[in-house]
């Protein structure tokens, strides 16, 4: 049961000025140069610094509703007012998925050993509880892979045609989501299910996903794509596994923090967020602690000007790692006369990928066929212009749910941002245009204990960076509509993925 929000309010330290200081920023076109030199890498990464030292008196971690994550909001906080704006605490109540033990994932018969909990599989987040031994048995399987996603394992039904009662589903991941394939799992008899990579280039890791709350009636775990071929072979003519978790879903509290300027049309406000917490794993520098020293570094400076002509508010989301959580919440305590007030939502999550590429979101679905709202696509030229002026490429990356901008999207907000990278796997063609390693991830620290401050690359940090305080400031300034506040071509939250923890 969900309790009201709580908006815990804090003074603005000063006024802002109607007019900004400096000349050029008045009118069309928006000259950024002086802003975008004065929001400087060397900030961002002081912020980050600050995070990784609260994650290390913390246990290594700022997952919301931890001591971390509460350190995490009152450093924001702190600074934010620092800087003038006038800060607010929204709390709210979420269900929290705890593993109180390892997990097992054991052959029996044949007998072989144990797959390695966090190396071979893992369980996925609001996986049900229990310990079975069972037969296993595929289904709807794509082997080999071709094109992604090439499988539809566990997308309906009928694929569950013959499945007997009191086995385990092996499902392979593709199309729909997760829980999806769990749930039909669950209503053909299945005591558990093991969910494994699809296969192709960028699909083949352990496979790390949500299932989101509320908890689901079976164990169900991720693995590689290697350890569930195995699997698939072995149960080919018999094979028999222990499947066990031991998880609990708790009712927990946590805050996004929001921070309004004292300045600008409220009825044109421009809301930048970033997500603040890590996974229980670690503490999270680059994911998403880039994102949130940036829009912090960005705020500081943005004070500093004096005024704008447009409001602007910066937010830092609780529990998106839980499935987006905070934004949601966010969204879903709006009036509908402050909905139409947001002019645009800008959104960073991860953008100091150690092995990084410049990432847009595909606004206009030019690239990936699914659109955001009227509007998005001129946010996204915003940023593919910019880079251009830099002599920098840039490639699109599909709006697919993964992060805080599926609120707002699904609420016809127009909507946009950067990233740099996450568990996929750059490609040669990328390497040669942005650097760095082909084959390897451009996280290869993601979601683990070592995604620290040394897991970044200034380089790229330094460029998102620049982007980042271009556009906010542009869009701040301008006295130019985005375009509407239409629907986006696809209601994202049906098949999407939360806090870049695939759910499917």
């Amino acid at each position: 049961m969900r309790k009201p929000t709580r908006l815990i309010a804090f003074g603005a330290a000063g006024t802002m000025a109607a007019a900004l200081a400096v000349p050029a920023l008045a009118d069309a076109p928006t000259d950024t140069t002086q802003f975008r030199d004065a929001v400087t890498v060397e900030g961002v990464r002081d912020h980050q610094a600050a995070l990784q030292a609260i994650a290390d008196a913390n246990g290594g971690t700022r997952a919301s509703s931890t001591p971390g994550y509460d350190a995490s909001v009152d450093y924001v906080t702190d600074t934010l007012i620092d800087a003038g704006y006038q800060v607010s605490q929204q709390e709210f109540d979420y269900e929290l998925f705890v593993v109180n033990a390892p997990s097992v994932l054991d052959p029996t018969s044949p007998d072989q050993a144990p797959y390695v909990d966090d190396e071979d599989f893992i369980v996925m987040e609001y996986s049900g509880e229990g310990d079975v031994t069972a037969a296993v048995q595929a289904v709807d399987l794509t082997l080999p892979p071709t094109a992604a996603p090439s499988s539809t394992s566990g997308c309906e039904a009928a694929d569950f045609a013959g499945f007997t009662a009191g086995n385990i589903a092996l499902m392979q991941r593709g199309t729909c989501t997760f829980r999806e394939k769990a749930d039909f799992a669950a209503a053909a008899g299945a005591v558990g299910a093991i969910i494994f990579n699809e296969g192709q280039e960028g699909r083949t890791d352990l496979l790390s996903g949500t299932l989101s709350p509320p908890q689901a009636g079976i164990p169900v775990v991720g693995t590689t794509f290697e350890v569930g071929n195995e699997i698939a072979g072995l149960a080919a003519s018999s094979l028999t596994v222990r499947l066990a978790t031991d998880v609990e879903v708790r009712p927990a509290t946590t805050t996004n923090v929001i921070a309004d300027s004292t300045s600008g049309r409220t009825d044109r406000t421009l809301v930048v967020g970033a997500h603040l917490d890590s996974v229980l794993e670690g503490p999270g520098i680059n994911d998403n602690g880039s994102g949130s020293a940036a829009i912090l570094e960005t705020a500081e400076e943005l004070a500093e000007l004096g005024g704008t002509r447009n409001a602007v508010r910066f937010t830092f989301w609780g529990a998106e790692e839980s499935g987006l959580i905070g934004s949601q919440h966010y969204v879903d305590q709006l009036a509908a006369r402050d909905l139409k007030n947001i002019r645009a939502y800008l959104n960073f999550d991860m953008v100091g990928s150690p092995n990084f590429v410049r990432f847009v979101y595909d606004g206009d679905g030019s690239a990936f066929g699914v659109s955001g709202p009227n509007g998005s696509g001129h946010i996204e030229q915003t940023f593919v212009d910019y880079f251009a002026s830099q002599e920098l490429a840039s490639e699109p990356t599909q709006f697919d749910g993964r992060s805080d901008y599926d609120a707002f999207i699904n609420a016809g907000v127009p909507a946009g941002g950067l990233f740099t990278g996450a568990e996929g796997v750059k490609t040669a063609e990328q390497a040669a245009t942005y650097g760095g390693t082909a084959g390897l991830a451009y996280d290869p620290c993601y979601h683990q204990a070592c995604d620290t401050f040394a897991n970044n690359s200034d380089t790229g940090l330094d460029q998102m960076t620049d982007a980042i305080a271009h556009t906010t400031l542009l869009f701040a300034q301008t006295k130019s509509a985005i375009n509407g506040t239409g629907e986006a071509t696809t209601k994202l939250g049906e098949a999407s993925f939360r806090g870049h923890v695939a759910v499917k």
